[in-house]
This record gives structure tokens, sequence and C-alpha cells, in this order.
């Protein structure tokens, strides 16, 4: 009797162990997609054509908002500034592809969407749903390309090291650059919990 006790005392502690990291993983994600905006451009196709229209298409993306979002307070107002400039942004990226004379639509829409984790050289995303900036080609047949443009972290400096100052400034909390860089064993279980529950939450906007 004694023994049956000790075990469900255990299994107890156990469950009440799971409990607090998974309420300590969703605490420290909860707000971390709404303090970001991701870009994602999907290409018309796998071909290797279409993936370089992708990349170049990317590039024009970015060098169309580098100014625009440089005067964003916070994550909302990225947001903000980057619905405003979709119509400038279309109209650029269409002129671009006929002077390139490429026969493609272009689209983009400011929308919430789900997205798996992204691990880059010096930091990781939890999977989970993120507010991005989609641009597609010819109705998105293709491999997508993502990155972060607030904080502004798609250049491939910041993509090798993330730059802590410009994150905290852009209102990337303490917990938000100890989890997405799992700076220890303790923040590399609790990325690992948020992703799990980062891609529960991707069913809900599918």
């Amino acid at each position: 009797m004694e023994k049956n006790r000790f075990k469900v005392w255990e299994l107890a502690l156990c469950a009440g162990l799971a409990v607090a990291l998974m309420v300590s993983a969703a605490s420290a994600s909860a707000g971390l997609p709404d303090r970001l905006l991701r870009l994602h451009v999907v290409a018309a196709s796998d071909s290797p054509e279409d993936q370089a229209v992708k990349l170049a298409v990317r590039d024009q993306t970015l060098s169309v908002l580098a100014r625009p979002l440089s005067g964003a307070a916070d994550a909302a107002d990225a947001r903000r500034i980057a619905a405003e400039n979709i119509p400038a942004l279309e109209a650029h990226l269409r002129e671009f592809l006929q002077e390139q004379g490429i026969r493609q639509t272009v689209a983009a829409e400011l929308k919430r969407e789900p997205f798996p984790t992204r691990e880059y050289a010096s930091f990781a995303l939890p999977a989970g749903p993120y507010t991005a900036l989609r641009v597609t080609l010819d109705g998105g047949g293709g491999e997508n390309w993502w990155c972060v443009v607030f904080p502004p972290l798609c250049a491939e400096a910041a993509m090798k090291r993330l730059p802590d100052d410009l994150s905290r400034a852009a209102g990337l909390t303490e917990d938000d650059i100890l989890l997405i860089t799992q700076a220890d064993e303790r923040y590399a279980v609790r990325f690992k919990l948020a992703e799990w529950l980062g891609g529960m939450k991707n069913w809900f906007v599918r």
C-alpha cells in the first residue's frame, strides 16, 4: 500500500513538472509572434528559373520596404507600414518582372499564417502562427523563402549573428532573446515545448 502511494506521488510530481514546463514555455513564447513581422515569398514552381525569380523578388521587396520600415516603432507599427505600402510594392514588383521579361503575376498581402520551426545560424524561431507579408508569384506552387523584416533580421549578417541591441530596441524581451537563441539548457527545453505548442496552434489557422 505504501509502495503504491509512493508511485501516485511520483506520477503527480511528474505531471506537475510537465505542466509547469508547458506553462513556462507558453509564457516565454506567448508574445513572440506579436513582436515580429515576417516576410514570406512563394515561388511559382520549384524549377531553378522560378526559384531564381523568387530570390530576385525577395531582394526587390526588401529594398522597397527597407526605408519605410526603418521608422517603425514596434511590430504593430511595422504591420501598419507594410500594409500601407502593399500597392506601391506590387506596382514596383510588376514593373521589375516586366523589365526582366518575366511573365508572372505577383500579389502581396498581410496575413497571419502557420510557420514551421526555422533555424538560422545564431537563433531559431519556433513553429506557430505569425503575421507575415506574403508575396506570391503565379499562384505560389513552389518552395517558400522567409525571414523577419521587423526587427530587420533578413540580412545574412543578422541571420548569422542576432543583433541583440537592435532586437531589444524593436521590442523583443530578454525572455524572447534567450528563447530564440536557446541560451542554456533550460531555454532549449522551453524552445522544444514552444515548438510543440506552436505546431498545435498552426492547425487552427490552416
